[in-house]
């Protein structure tokens, strides 16, 4: 009797093993799907702070100021209607739990940053855009390492402590200086993983 119940225990844990491992294979194939997430995100982000960083080092014309907040504004208003297309175009069935865990750190984490303005807005009764930023890149660090533990995905934990620690980094210096150093983080945390996981898709295909 204590054999047939430890061969039951071995199978379920066999089992639970392979199951987990089939998930965790299924959500990592559906990431790669999704790398155009983090190519459009990242490029649109990427420009943001970049363009932040430019505006302030060199003399633009107010024309040309126009056109960079035009070009910012179309960029974000593209990137939220692609990504809401994006994931609710597919049908429910195809999502998975590990999937769905995903979806819900990202949501955590932008809720999370709107919570941290509203924090700072009551306390200090202003938006100090020094304290901001790196505390924001901190936030997107720590979802991009979860990210990466729930998956498995060695690559994207690096890179998710390389965009905290130029959080880090960029905490040392002024403003301009830190959409430097967050437009690095976002060319490294985003855009080189997406277009990774989409040429590994696109391979697949």
């Amino acid at each position: 009797m204590e054999t047939q119940e430890t061969g039951i225990e071995n199978f379920d844990e066999r089992e639970s093993l392979r199951v987990i491992t089939e998930m965790i294979a299924v959500s990592r194939k559906k990431l790669r799907h999704d790398g155009i997430l983090f190519i459009v995100w990242g490029w649109a982000l990427f420009y943001s702070s970049f363009s932040g960083y430019l505006k302030e080092e060199i003399l633009f014309s107010n024309l040309q100021y126009k056109l960079f907040h035009y070009m910012e504004y179309f960029l974000m208003i593209f990137v939220f209607g692609f990504t809401l297309w994006y994931l609710f175009r597919k049908d429910r069935k195809t999502s998975t739990y590990i999937g769905l865990s995903l979806r819900w750190v990202w949501f955590s984490a932008f809720f999370c940053m709107v919570l941290i303005n509203l924090i700072q807005a009551n306390v200090v009764h202003k938006i100090n855009f020094e304290l901001q930023h790196p505390i924001f890149m901190v936030v997107i660090a720590f979802a991009v390492v979860v990210s990466g533990v729930i998956l498995r995905y060695g690559f994207m934990i690096g890179m998710g402590i390389l965009f905290g620690l130029l959080a880090y980094a960029g905490s040392f210096f002024e403003l301009h200086t830190q959409m430097l150093a967050e437009s690095v983080a976002w060319f490294f945390g985003f855009i080189l993983p997406g277009h990774i996981l989409f040429a590994r898709k696109t391979k697949e295909a």
